[in-house]
């Protein structure tokens, strides 16, 4: 076509740039104004313009960034900011209820967010900043991903800096009016129909006697109604063929442990405002102050059905089907084989247990109250030889979690009540969990089995759980920065010098009540609450079309807790009450051991050069960092009569880094770009990492999360070659590969109590000599002769691992659009495609996980070696061997389409269904899974535009195995169906 394409390159830059999406610096404003005098200006529009102005700028850095583009006011490509970044070469998402809200940059999640250059602060203890799904994606105009950071990138991040930036106003060429209507439907709630999303821009600025004046302000409303059904199915344990128990075979086999029906439905109520006002009262002097407010209530209204207690039969029920369960290797050791139970009935047995296994029903009312708040005023001054900026900054994220959760035991009127006056009897279950699908349910069918009516009646429930919580979270980060730059006329084109000061904060409280009923004298049955009860949902057949599932059950009304939870406590205290019951359900109040507030002050300067010649161009220099950390917490003791002695203590201590940073480009001929960097970070512990705080809950399943004052900062050392070839008009093939080496990486590290081998039984009472710590709180359950409370539970720590660790990697991406065939394929140059592929590792490192004893056991008889005690490095959580996207697009006629398939890999998990513990004592395998979202809008006319989008198209559902990827099937998650209507309106 014969294309020149450093010309097409710089009117892109001048007019999709400028006039089209206003996203540019200010700086570079300027310069391509003057280069645009001597170009053909070529009109483009809708996702050709954001893609092309994209494109553009990323060739012009001096580093590798990526860049996404908003095609119109508040038209990212997606409307949730963790699913956009999923368009970026090297960039995975992960996931909470289908809704993206975890970012990882070339396989990790320790990155950095910022909004228009200022760092953020999240709502709980992370590094990473501001959650993604706080922002609503309409305020922003681009996003850009830096991966390889200059002298000048704030320091922080081992996968890439992400930055979000809004409109600048004085880069406006005229009005800007445009509003947005949405309704969101899920596939899955039963709550709503549609779900609001509003949105509105409005900019302009004006030439006065006292220089130019801009404002940009945006604004978006927004509810959003998700869900997502998390079926679980524990089989850790075993059965040897040499036992003499009831249920042995002449094989070994895994045995039913536990099953969980988690029903999790959240709702969102998310209000963003985005405001810029700038000043310019000469051509050399300019002043501004961005303000972003986000303030979101995320109500979680979820349901859990336990079959707990199942393991007490395990000598006893016979499986009707088996599967063999290939574990393959782990540290080096084959694992081996064995069978496990694939379907059958969990039978009443009286004279194995007496009140096993038994049917639970849990209501988990939770809301997230996030408040977060992004300032920054500052100026600069420019002449010919030296350019001076300066600003302060804050940003803030305060959160309450208000949370009231309740169990109700199911007391089965077909089964004798337990003598020993417990408040729970048996169930019999039946399951299956073929065909990949972990189904069970009640065994209405069986001896003892109840029916729906009994299932649904008041009377044949108890109250056996109310935990009451209203933690705190307050994180904080003030800064100041000055940048000085002097243009030179040489080889050196500048010099930058700067300097920033910060101090960050981050204080949790943790108000929280949790009371156990655990015998019938204390437990009210519903009937004395019934006006509390309501049916639990019953449609967790409708994702994947199960047969078999827990239909009928009675949960405490979600919505009255929410409305009015101190009503809710009052008429349990009242049923409590009048059963004379001695316990009291009592208001949350501090956790002195739950508290901390750590702070932060970092004096950070840089010096950088910025070169060009001939075909090179790029920058290098240095930064340095001086951080004080100091650490408020309490010391909880106690004097002889057993009373809690609390005291303050305050830990400090100091670090300080040298982080060079190189960048080098060349502009080959043919318009080929070939880039390389090498450059140092480092990456701050998280908060609740350095506390030693200390939290328990009433199972036993889950770990107590102890923080580590001692942990490092991270160091990563990263090098980078890139080769783009712009091959034709707002095109690009582009072949990168990244290598980074790390030092003393975050490791998690879970140490399990010690079980019995033959009964299962962990210590019930402190210390825990055998590992673990005693949590006097938590349910005994089957892990004890006699019940009660009071058990060793699993502790889990972050170390720093002393071995040192590789990330490598490869990165291809191609952009084509056809918009220059218009003659000779008419109607079909509408079309274009986006494509990229990373494939990366991870080796090296010494932390090692170790299976639990109960897991060591399994491995026993599944490789013949008594006395096993198998070990694996941990690896990099999160991180996907291989991963890709594909986009397809149309734009022509006022039609545009888009279509974008990702895939990604398997890999290592810590988020295990509803809780965080390694059952087998290491992360478990989220399995490959791929996900297909569309949109597609129509112009109207020049302002009306109407569309309709889609979000996980097919329903892909999440899938867990533990020990290895395809060796045992232990969770699902199965998501929604988003799907959003609206239209668009530019004045």
């Amino acid at each position: 076509m014969g294309h020149k394409l450093s010309k097409v390159t710089l009117a892109l830059l001048s007019a999709g740039a400028i006039n089209m999406s206003m996203t540019m610096a200010a700086h570079a404003q300027e310069e391509e104004k003057e280069a645009a005098t001597d170009v053909e200006v070529i009109e483009i529009t809708g996702i050709r313009s954001s893609l092309s102005s994209a494109l553009a700028e990323k060739r012009d850095k001096n580093n590798l960034v990526e860049i996404i583009q908003a095609e119109d006011i508040g038209k990212l490509p997606d409307q949730n900011l963790a699913e956009v970044l999923e368009n970026v070469t090297g960039v995975q998402i992960t996931r909470t209820a289908g809704v993206g809200t975890g970012v990882q940059i070339r396989g990790t999640n320790a990155n950095r967010t910022e909004i228009n250059g200022v760092s953020t602060v999240g709502s709980g203890s992370g590094r990473s900043g501001i959650n993604f799904e706080d922002v609503s994606a309409s305020i922003i105009s681009a996003v850009e991903v830096i991966k390889a950071p200059s002298a000048k990138t704030i320091e922080g991040s081992v996968g890439g800096t992400i930055n979000l930036r809004t409109i600048r106003p004085l880069e406006l060429d005229g009005t800007l009016a445009s509003f947005r209507v949405q309704g969101e439907n899920s596939s899955l709630t039963t709550d709503s129909t549609f779900t609001p999303r509003l949105s509105g821009t409005f900019g302009d600025n004006w030439e006065t006697d006292n220089g130019d004046v801009g404002i940009v302000i945006s604004a978006s409303y927004i509810e959003q109604d998700v869900t997502a059904f998390r079926p679980r199915a524990d089989r850790d344990n075993s059965i040897a063929s040499d036992s003499g128990v009831a249920s042995a075979q002449s094989f070994n086999f895994l045995p039913i442990q536990f099953f969980v029906q988690d029903y999790d439905n959240f709702e969102y109520e998310t209000v963003n405002l985005a405001g810029t006002i700038e000043w310019a009262p000469s051509d050399e002097l300019k002043f501004f102050f961005d303000a972003v407010i986000n303030d979101q209530e995320r109500l979680q209204e979820s349901s859990r059905i336990q079959a707990s207690g199942v393991s007490s039969l395990r000598n006893f029920a016979v499986p009707d089907e088996f599967e063999t369960i290939n574990f393959g290797s782990l540290g080096g050791t084959n694992l081996g084989s064995i069978e496990a139970a694939l379907s059958g009935v969990i039978p009443v047995d009286l004279g194995t247990d007496d009140d096993d296994p038994n049917l639970r029903f849990s209501s988990d009312t939770n809301s997230r109250i996030t408040k977060s708040e992004i300032f920054r005023l500052g100026g600069e001054y420019e002449r010919d030889t030296y350019k001076v900026s300066a600003e302060i900054s804050s940003s803030s994220s305060d959160t309450t979690t208000p949370s009231f959760n309740t169990t109700l035991n199911f007391i089965n009127p077909n089964a004798p009540l337990d003598p020993g006056g417990a408040n729970d009897n048996s169930t019999p279950f039946i399951y299956d969990l073929s065909g990949g699908a972990l189904t069970f349910g009640v065994a209405s069918d069986a001896p003892f089995g109840p029916s729906s009516a009994q299932l649904l009646d008041p009377a044949n429930v108890v109250l056996r759980d109310v935990n009451i919580g209203r933690n705190v979270a307050e994180n904080s980060e003030d800064a100041f920065r000055v940048d000085f730059t002097y243009y030179l006329e040489n080889a050196i084109t500048s010099v930058d010098v700067g300097y920033r000061y910060s101090k960050t904060n981050s204080l949790r409280d943790q108000i929280s009540s949790s009371v156990g009923l655990r015998s019938l004298s204390d437990s009210p049955r519903g009937n004395l609450f019934a006006d509390l009860l309501v049916a639990g949902p019953n449609n967790f057949n409708e994702a994947d079309g199960r047969e078999l599932f827990v239909r009928d059950f009675l949960l405490i009304d979600p919505e009255q807790v929410a409305s009015n939870p101190d009503g809710v406590l009052a008429t349990l205290q009242n049923a409590i009450n009048q059963i004379g019951g001695t316990r009291n359900i009592n208001a949350p109040t501090s956790s002195s051991s739950g508290f901390f507030d750590i702070e932060e002050e970092t004096s950070a300067l840089y010096a950088q050069a910025n070169f060009e010649h001939g075909i090179f161009r790029g920058n290098f220099g240095v930064r340095y960092l001086e951080t004080d950390v100091s650490s408020l917490g309490n010391s909880i003791t106690e004097d002889d009569a057993g009373n809690e002695l609390i005291s303050q203590v305050v830990t400090e201590g100091s670090y300080d880094f040298f982080l060079p940073r190189i960048n080098l480009v060349a502009d080959l001929e043919n318009d080929v770009v070939i880039r390389a960097g090498w450059g140092k970070d480092i990456r701050r512990p998280d908060f609740d990492d350095l506390s030693t705080s200390v939290t328990f809950s009433t199972s036993p399943n889950p770990p107590v999360a102890i923080g580590n004052p001692g942990l490092l900062p991270e160091e990563v050392t990263s090098f980078d070659l890139s080769a783009e070839w712009y091959f034709a008009e707002a095109s690009v093939l582009s072949v990168g590969i990244f290598h980074k080496k790390r030092k003393d990486l975050f490791v998690n590290q879970e140490v399990s109590p010690f079980e019995d081998p033959v009964t299962g039984f962990r210590d019930t009472t402190a210390p825990c000599e055998a590992g673990g710590i005693f949590n006097p709180i938590a349910d005994v359950n089957v892990f004890g002769a006699d019940g009660g409370v009071g058990v060793c539970v699993p502790t889990s720590t972050k170390i720093n691992d002393s071995g040192e660790t590789t990330q490598k990697g490869i990165e291809i991406a191609v952009q084509y659009d056809l918009a220059g065939f218009e003659d000779e394929l008419g109607w079909a140059s509408g079309f274009g495609v986006l494509a990229n592929y990373t494939k990366q590792e991870f080796s090296g490192g010494t932390a090692e996980n170790s299976a639990t004893s109960r897991a060591d056991g399994v491995f026993a008889l599944s490789t013949g070696v008594a006395g096993i005690d198998v070990t694996a490095v941990q690896g990099l959580i999160d991180l996907s061997e291989n991963a890709y996207n594909f986009t397809v697009y149309y734009e022509k006629y006022g039609l545009s389409a888009r279509m974008r398939y990702t895939w990604r890999e398997a890999y290592r998990s810590t988020d295990f269904g509803s809780t965080s513990s390694f059952p087998w004592g290491f992360p478990v395998v989220q399995d490959d899974r791929g996900q297909l979202n569309a949109s597609v809008s129509y112009d109207v006319n020049e302002q009306l535009n109407v569309g309709i989008e889609a979000v996980n198209v097919t329903e892909s559902d999440v899938t867990q195995y533990c020990v290895n990827e395809g060796a045992l099937l232990c969770y699902q998650g199965l998501t929604d169906r988003r799907i959003t209507l609206g239209a668009s309106y530019r004045f």
